[in-house]
């Protein structure tokens, strides 16, 4: 369950997210499934936790400062016994709500020596990044993650670096 792992902590940098916004349905999935993981994180749950991050600590100020706007965090990771136990038919449906004009796939990796494929989906709103979504596949398993909200991309970029967060460069790092 590594993509389940890496996914979270994908999942808890991303900021200022209103309610579960993708609907998807686990059911079909779920049955076929020998092992499942469901991650509801709740923003008052995640408000909670960050009582517990210092302030005077650099780092843990700024996820406290993420994840303060943060309203929830849905991850769904399904194990299979073996390959082949969900369909490409499961995946569409998983895909389709995603393919109306606000939703834009960013990131389509496929790795055929692993069999592994990630795709990242963005929600555009007037605020620009609206929410996200994500839904990475293994030969035995299926993780879909779905963050709803204004993703504050510089907030963001300040965790460059750390956390196995890659760093990028914004407009307002180009500035200084």
């Amino acid at each position: 369950m590594k993509a389940a792992a890496c996914l979270i902590a994908v999942a808890l940098f991303a900021a200022r997210a209103p309610a579960q916004d993708v609907k998807w349905n686990y059911d079909k999935l779920a049955a076929k499934a020998s092992n499942t993981v469901d991650v509801n994180l709740s923003g008052s749950l995640l408000r909670f936790a960050t009582k517990f991050l210092s302030d005077s600590d650099k780092d843990e100020a700024k996820v406290k400062k993420i994840v303060a706007g943060l309203q929830g965090i849905y991850v769904k990771s399904f194990e299979f016994k073996n390959a082949g136990e969900y369909t490409p038919a499961d995946l569409e449906s998983f895909r389709a709500p995603l393919k109306s004009r606000e939703w834009e796939r960013v990131v389509g990796a496929h790795s055929t020596a692993d069999g592994e494929d990630v795709e990242v989906y963005l929600k555009n709103s007037d605020k620009g990044i609206g929410g996200l979504a994500i839904i990475a596949t293994e030969p035995k398993e299926v993780t879909l993650v779905n963050i709803v909200g204004n993703i504050d991309i510089d907030t963001l970029s300040e965790l460059g670096g750390q956390f196995g967060i890659p760093e990028v460069q914004t407009d307002k790092d180009k500035k200084k």
